[in-house]
């Protein structure tokens, strides 16, 4: 039983280490990045729209966030970047559900770090993304076109046509000058490298075995995310040093994911 928790504390102690903004539990628990549409703390919303309903009982989002989301463009990004080609619905779906957790997860505190841009000052790095999830928005996206890989770097941005909701010219995204237009599964190759490099290391491909997150959840049984923040934060916090500390978040992150996992 030593030796099984060791083997897990060498697998995950690395990943945490790379990331960790602080060592403070409940700090970690209930981190809402500090970025332009993001609450400063999370908390209970009404209601979210659509593909954000899951995490409205403990939020970053609000629901008009989630609402621009999905009928609107809050950061004019252009998924049909590739000229003549439309992102089908099921992949577009995925990449909403993946913007969702992005506006919406209180549950990424262990792996915040800095930035410096105009719309926020903080990302999360190499999150553990469940293989089963990315397989699934890989293979929904697989035929659908991209001119790039890094979907965060290397576009090129120009002045929209259409306007912000401010009222002023918005820039938009497009393919780097001399970039050719693939499919997914031609620019990625597999599901792991899709999931790793689309935007740019927020997501880390890891393997169902190891404790990580889904990208989406029907919320019935409430979070599963939680547990899996709660297992990294509880590490990262000290808890590292008590085996059996370690092996009582292990079989509580086990049961609750699993009862989570079918959907």
């Amino acid at each position: 039983m030593h030796h099984f928790v060791s083997k897990i504390l060498i697998v995950i102690l690395p990943l945490i280490a790379e990331a960790q903004r602080s060592q403070d539990k409940n700090e970690l628990l209930n981190w809402c990045l500090d970025a332009k549409h993001h609450k400063t703390a999370p908390g209970p919303e009404s209601s979210l729209f659509e593909q954000c309903t899951p995490w409205k009982n403990r939020s970053c989002c609000t629901e008009e966030t989630t609402k621009k989301l999905h009928e609107s463009n809050p950061y004019n990004f252009n998924y049909d970047h590739c000229p003549g080609k439309k992102m089908s619905e099921d992949c577009h779906r995925h990449f909403l559900q993946d913007h969702c957790f992005y506006e919406c997860s209180p549950n990424v505190g262990p792996w915040v770090v800095s930035e410096t841009r105009s719309w926020r000052k903080e990302r999360y790095w190499k999150v553990p993304l469940c293989a089963s999830d990315c397989q699934i928005w890989f293979n929904s996206c697989a035929n659908d076109y991209t001119c790039t890989d890094n979907w965060s770097r290397n576009f090129d941005w120009i002045n929209s046509t259409d306007k912000c909701s401010s009222g002023s010219k918005c820039r938009t995204n497009v393919c780097p000058k001399g970039a050719t237009c693939q499919t997914i599964r031609e620019i990625y190759g597999n599901a792991q490298t899709f999931c790793d490099t689309v935007w740019d290391n927020s997501w880390k491909y890891t393997n169902n075995s190891r404790p990580c997150m889904r990208l989406w959840f029907d919320g019935t049984g409430g979070n599963p995310n939680d547990a899996v923040a709660q297992y990294y934060a509880h590490i990262i916090s000290g808890a590292a040093t008590c085996t059996y500390s370690v092996l009582w978040y292990t079989f509580q992150l086990m049961a609750i994911w699993h009862f989570n996992y079918i959907m």
